[in-house]
């Protein structure tokens, strides 16, 4: 082989490889999230567990994908160590599909419909169309599908362009006689292992295998070690990405590797003693990218109905491994148990993480509700407890804002469906009106303070006034908070009528506390903390009106904030001064 040849061997590689890595990404998007979402919640069950591994790995064509998403699951403690197990067998037999793709290209017939199966035949025809939907289509399903279409044609062509370069390899005695050596078990075996470690992909090191097979120079002696390395070779990913996780987390990358080394252990074990007496044949003969597929299959499905009754087993091994320390109770706040879930490893599958994102949000918006109430009911009653509560729930969200804000702009930089996109730019744009409101919660906890310091109450007239005034501050926010969560856009336009009836009884509000004040029904001091307050309030519903606006414009992918809100509250819009006049007579003071 000449140095063009060697230039076209690694151009194949480097095609094969990405081609891949496209089609796994065009996969994710086009799931969404949904298959990991279903991955965390159904695994009580080993056997569905197993099943489920499968088919998101062989739908994300990466076992490593699969094993790192189990570490971040354990490490932000969503699932516990003994439910990954299943998954963990079931990726590596997931995984194990794209070598059967990969197979297709061995197809030898004279018989045209035989030949359509081959990939050189139709992966023409599926990077046309799916370049098609890719420059032309709209429609972000379709763009996912162009992905996926143009990845595996790319995938199929560097694995073509890799065997033609290798085929002058069979005239190389000097290459015959590196592969012989390789068929010594300890050796392929560590060849296998040191390849997939390096590429970190068994996927793609059993591809690289299956295009050597077209020198016929590889038997299947020499093949068969070679993917025994391969399984524990892709145990490198997982077990990085351990680093600097949580015991559990650590544990579950081990439970990976335990298996590919028992297995591989016990395979070999069994199969080169029974070799020593039956003598098998095949051994001697060429592979071909067929025989590969079935063996790598034989050996990943016999080693998980192996080990799958010796789960457990496994899971105490790992924890023999790296054992528990003197155990203490840990106490974690609301925002640590919730920035478990921002896992750095979630970020390889954005549809994921996405959603992962909206679930710490949602808690991040559920606290500031909290925040609010409580420093609301101070108002009526003051409890120091309740008090503390509110200081405490404000630094939390403080907190939420700085972690979640950082993750989300790491998440931003990642490719993603249009839809979480949206997500996204909702999640962005809402974090600061969160962190306002828990502001205006302790402003209105400090005047609730001062009124219990002072011994101040408020009239009774103005107790009623404020009552109706509480109310539509509190409904606003329900209604605002429901439209963030569920990310409704038909009710995100019910906000702004609200918002602008609390301006309203704002300045009623205002006017009869300075008639008050001129009879001597309240005094000076009175004044300042009624003001504090119902402009605390006032304020809580202008955020509240960011976030729906934010909902509604994202949705309609147009961030003309002030343009949208002028057009809202213009004198044509008739359904706004319908709503505003309706939520008047609910909201009437006494």
């Amino acid at each position: 082989m000449d140095l063009f040849g060697v230039l076209t061997m690694i151009g194949g590689l480097a095609l094969f490889l990405y081609g891949m890595n496209l089609m796994g990404d065009g996969l994710s998007k086009a799931s969404g999230g949904r298959l990991e979402k279903i991955l965390e919640r159904l695994t009580s069950n080993p056997i569905k567990a197993v099943l489920l591994g499968a088919a998101v790995t062989a739908v994300i064509q990466s076992s490593s994908a699969t094993t790192v998403m189990v570490v971040g699951f354990v490490n932000s403690g969503v699932m516990k160590l003994s439910q990954t197990i299943g998954i963990i067998m079931g990726a590596n037999v997931g995984t194990t599909i794209t070598s059967w793709i990969l197979s297709l290209s061995g197809i030898e017939s004279n018989n045209f419909f035989i030949q359509l199966l081959k990939p050189t035949s139709f992966s023409p025809v599926l990077a046309i169309v799916g370049v098609g939907f890719l420059l032309f289509s709209k429609k972000e399903s379709r763009k996912n599908i162009g992905m996926i279409l143009v990845g595996f044609a790319i995938l199929m062509f560097g694995m073509d362009t890799m065997s033609e370069a290798v085929k002058p390899l069979a005239d190389v005695p000097e290459f015959t006689s590196i592969l012989t050596a390789f068929s010594q078990p300890i050796l392929g075996m560590l060849a296998g292992l040191l390849l997939t470690a390096v590429i970190q992909s068994s996927s793609a090191s059993v591809g690289i295998l299956q295009a050597l097979c077209i020198t016929g120079s590889v038997t299947f002696g020499t093949a068969i070690p070679i993917i025994m390395g391969q399984n524990i070779g892709t145990c490198v990913t997982a077990m990085l990405s351990g680093i600097g996780a949580s015991k559990n987390a650590k544990r579950a990358a081990l439970v990976h590797l335990y298996f590919n080394i028992i297995g591989t252990i016990v395979f070999m074990v069994v199969f080169y003693t029974v070799n020593s007496f039956v003598r098998f044949s095949f051994l001697n003969e060429s592979a071909t990218a067929a025989g590969i597929a079935v063996i790598h299959s034989i050996f990943n499905i016999c080693s998980t109905l192996m080990l799958l009754p010796f789960s457990k087993g496994l899971e105490r091994l790992a924890c023999l491994t790296i054992p528990d320390d003197i155990k203490e109770e840990e106490v974690l706040s609301p925002g640590d148990k919730d920035f478990k879930l921002l896992d750095a490893r979630f970020l390889e599958t954005p549809g994921f993480a996405v959603q992962q994102c909206r679930q710490v949000a949602q808690n991040m918006a559920d606290l500031t509700k909290e925040a609010l109430f409580k420093a609301i009911e101070l108002v009526d009653k003051y409890d120091e407890k309740k008090a503390e509560r509110v200081v405490f729930l404000e630094n939390e969200i403080d907190r939420y804002e700085d972690q979640l804000g950082t993750y989300l702009v790491k998440l931003g930089q990642k490719q993603m469906s249009e839809r979480d996109n949206h997500t996204l730019s909702i999640i962005l744009h809402c974090l600061s009106d969160f962190e306002r409101i828990s502001d205006h919660a302790v402003s209105v906890k400090k005047a609730a303070e001062e009124m219990n310091k002072k011994g101040l109450k408020f009239s009774k007239k103005a107790e009623e006034e404020l009552e109706v005034y509480t109310e539509a501050i509190k409904d606003t926010v329900e209604v605002a908070f429901r439209v963030f969560k569920e990310e409704d856009y038909g009710n995100a336009i019910l906000v702004e009528p609200m918002e602008e009836v609390v301006d309203y009884l704002k300045g009623e509000l205002k006017q009869r506390h300075v008639k008050r004040l001129q009879k001597g029904k309240c005094t000076i001091e009175m004044g300042f903390v009624h003001s504090d307050i119902i402009t605390s309030y006032e304020r809580v519903t202008d955020h509240c009106s960011n976030i729906a606006v934010c909902v509604k414009e994202v949705a309609e992918d147009n961030y003309e904030t002030h343009g949208y809100l002028e057009e809202v509250k213009s004198k044509d819009n008739e359904e706004f001064r319908k709503k505003y006049k309706e939520l008047k007579k609910k909201y009437v003071l006494p």
